[in-house]
């Protein structure tokens, strides 16, 4: 049997290759691997020059470049992977619906032996079509984790910093400064150094870059009207008669993401 080892710690490889030969002294172990890019490449000269693939691969998960999952997007492999991690937040619920094995570090002979035991089953009764099917699905359910946005906001209020609620934001503009303009129509100073740094932080569901000088909340306006140049003009309802103009290169854009809500 020929088991590969990726893994970015040196000690803990270390570790697990010693376990590993007591648990399994015929086994030939390839690696370590310590990164998703030299693993890639791994499997690619394997491949390429026409040698088998290892009987089973003992992967970390968080590896110095990154999650070992995307090695295994891009090159599929056909034998059973048995997944190591310091952490418990990395979708246990999908490792157990899929039966691939996963292993909480530090990790023992008593979980690695009956990990190496539910594999010797797996090559008496499985086969690697299925196994491929299992491990589609699992890379499915722990696809990257969905952005996660700002829905509170800090600002200057007389001398002190006050929390703003997404709900409660109207829109940001520049004007040398970034302010913050609220619902009930204060005008606030904040930090942020540019519209464009708050454009990676917010929801776009929730907000729009309307020009250059503005981010809109989408609750904040009243509707638009078309402009015979193109532009469009939009009406504010909080705060009061504000108006806001969008560019025609950006009309399409603004209407598709108002009209879906």
């Amino acid at each position: 049997m020929t088991i590969l080892l990726i893994e970015d710690e040196l000690l803990v490889a270390r570790t697990l290759a010693r376990l590993v030969r007591q648990l399994e002294p015929e086994a030939h172990l390839l690696g370590p691997l310590e990164s998703v890019q030299a693993a890639i490449d791994w499997f690619g000269r394997q491949r390429a020059s026409d040698q088998p693939e290892p009987d089973l691969i003992l992967s970390d998960i968080q590896l110095s470049d990154g999650v070992s999952f995307d090695i295994y997007r891009e090159v599929n492999p056909k034998c059973p992977i048995i997944f190591t991690t310091a952490y418990d937040e990395y979708a246990i619920r999908a490792f157990k619906l899929n039966s691939i094995d996963y292993l909480l570090k530090p990790i023992g002979p008593d979980e690695l032996k009956a990990a190496f035991e539910k594999y010797h089953r797996w090559r008496q009764g499985g086969n690697a079509t299925d196994f491929r099917d299992q491990l589609r699905s699992l890379l499915a359910d722990v696809a990257a984790p969905t952005k996660k946005y700002k829905h509170r906001f800090t600002a200057h209020y007389l001398r002190t910093i006050v929390p703003v609620d997404e709900e409660n934001v109207a829109y940001f503009c520049r004007d040398e400064l970034i302010y913050l303009y609220t619902m009930d129509g204060q005008k606030l100073v904040t930090d942020y150094g540019s519209l464009d740094e708050l454009e990676e932080l917010v929801d776009p569901a929730v907000f729009i870059r309307a020009n250059r000088q503005c981010l809109v909340n989408q609750k904040a306006i009243a509707g638009y009207q078309s402009h015979y140049s193109g532009k469009l003009i939009v009406m504010l309802q909080k705060p009061a008669s504000s108006e806001l103009t969008i560019s025609k290169e950006k009309a399409a854009l603004f209407r598709e993401w108002f009209e879906q809500g």
